[in-house]
This record gives structure tokens, C-alpha cells and sequence, in this order.
């Protein structure tokens, strides 16, 4: 299953945890595509392009294990399971990731499997889904004008998951990108508004960034929940909130909502 060629720089017993990016193939990191090319097996996640996939050697062994907030998914145990065992039989492993791994990717838990049983691993950043969206609406998430920072928050929680505190989001006066909140939007506009964030706090949807079928919308946060019914929009969507937003009232390249 190897391939021809055997460079030093991924050896056989190596797990590399890679991001995608956020859909565009143009986006994936040379880094990536070098790894991909000599990959013996790779785990792929349901949010990765299949264009992607062109990458990987054609002797390569492609596993699909989905993991998307809401549906049915691959266990994050067997997951680990499966790079452990291939590791642990010599092969080269990718474990390939919508965005990047290391924001919401789960890449904490699969770290620690892999160095519990002395697997190298090696982290391959990609574009979060987040700085795409941003980069879409044009904007700049640290408008040094408009907000001091900015915070990656996910609405998908565990039911004994930590919750956010919204109240201190609210204050903090700096940008949020929230990831997976579609589902949990009424929470979210409600517990942000009752925090004391204004109603007209500007408010962007990004739906399947950088992708042709990519789809922009501005909004207020008042009308998060309404705008979302209203364009029937789905997941996988990113939500931006935050003053940095003020410029896209200029833009005619998206939606406006509101």
C-alpha cells in the first residue's frame, strides 16, 4: 500500500491531523497537499471537498468517517481506533479535517490517543471556516476600530458540556464567530440580547464558504433567528457577530436580511 516514493519527512507509523480549509481546494496548504500525496491511509471527514481527495496517491486507502453536528456520525472512539491500529502497522495516516483541526475539530482527543500509544503526530494547520467567512463579507474580524479581539465559540454542546457565558461575550465588545450555531440560534439571540448586547448589533451568515454555492447574508441580531427561517438557510454555516460588520452595508454582493 506505500507508494513509490519514501520521504523522510513523513514516516511510516505517522498519524498527520490536517485541515482542509474550508471548501476551496485552492485554499489547502502546500504543507497539506505534500502529505496527502504519500499518505497510505486517509480518515476523511463529511465537510471536506471531495476534490480534495485528488491529492492522495491513487493506491492510497480513502476511509469516509463522518462526523457532522446533528446527524448520525462515525464515534469519535472508533475513529481513534482505527489511526492507532494502522499506525501501529506501519502506515503513513492522515486524519483529514473540515477547516482546521485544532478549532472545533476534536484534534485535543485524538492527540492524546495517538501519543498514549507513542504515535508521532503532526499538525497541519488549515483556514477556519471563520477567517473564510470573514474574509468573504470582506471585513477584517479585528477591526482596530471596531472591536479589540476576537472569539471562536461553538453552539453544538454536550448536554454536560461547559456552557458559554454569554454575558461576558456580550461585554467583552469583541467580534464572535460562532460555529455550529444554527441549531441553537434562538438560545444564542436570546441569551446574548438578555447579556445586554443590542438588538441592532450587526450580524453575518455564512453558508458553505468559499464553495460556488456559497451564500451571504447580513442581518441584526434581533432578527438572527427570523433571518435564518425566513432564507431557509442550513448548515454548515458559520455566524458572525460584531460592530466589524458596519462596512458590509456598502456591499451589494450578499443578502441583506434586514
Amino acid at each position: 500500500m506505500s507508494t513509490s516514493i519514501d520521504p523522510l519527512f513523513f514516516s511510516p507509523g505517522e498519524v498527520a491531523l490536517i485541515g482542509a480549509g474550508p471548501g476551496d481546494p485552492e485554499l489547502l496548504t502546500l504543507k497539506a497537499v505534500k502529505y496527502l500525496r504519500h499518505a497510505d491511509v486517509v480518515l476523511v471527514d463529511d465537510l471536506v471537498n471531495p476534490i480534495i481527495l485528488e491529492y492522495c496517491h491513487s493506491q492510497a486507502r480513502i476511509i469516509h468517517v463522518g462526523k457532522r453536528g446533528g446527524c448520525q456520525s462515525t464515534s469519535q472512539s472508533f475513529i481513534e481506533k482505527i489511526m492507532v491500529r494502522a499506525a501501529l502497522s506501519g502506515l503513513k495516516v492522515v486524519r483529514l479535517k473540515g477547516g482546521d483541526p485544532l478549532i472545533f475539530g476534536r484534534a485535543g482527543e485524538e492527540i492524546e490517543a495517538l501519543r498514549a500509544q507513542q504515535i508521532k503526530v503532526t499538525l497541519i494547520n488549515g483556514i477556519s471556516a471563520g477567517l473564510a467567512g470573514a474574509a468573504a463579507f470582506g471585513v477584517s474580524l479585528t477591526h482596530r476600530h471596531h472591536s479589540p479581539g476576537v472569539i471562536f465559540v461553538t453552539g453544538h454542546l454536550k448536554d454536560e458540556g461547559a456552557q458559554p457565558n454569554w454575558r461576558a461575550l456580550a461585554e467583552s465588545g469583541m467580534t464572535l464567530v460562532i460555529y455550529m450555531g444554527l441549531a441553537q440560534a434562538p438560545s444564542i439571540e436570546q441569551s446574548l440580547l438578555n447579556a445586554g448586547m443590542s438588538g441592532h448589533t450587526p450580524v453575518g451568515l455564512i453558508k458553505s464558504v468559499s464553495y460556488p454555492a456559497e451564500r451571504l447574508l447580513r442581518t441584526h441580531l434581533s432578527l438572527l433567528c427570523e433571518t435564518i427561517q425566513t432564507e431557509q438557510l442550513t448548515s454548515p454555516a458559520i455566524i458572525l457577530i460584531g460592530d466589524i460588520l458596519q462596512a458590509t452595508q456598502q456591499l451589494r454582493h450578499f443578502s441583506v436580511a434586514a
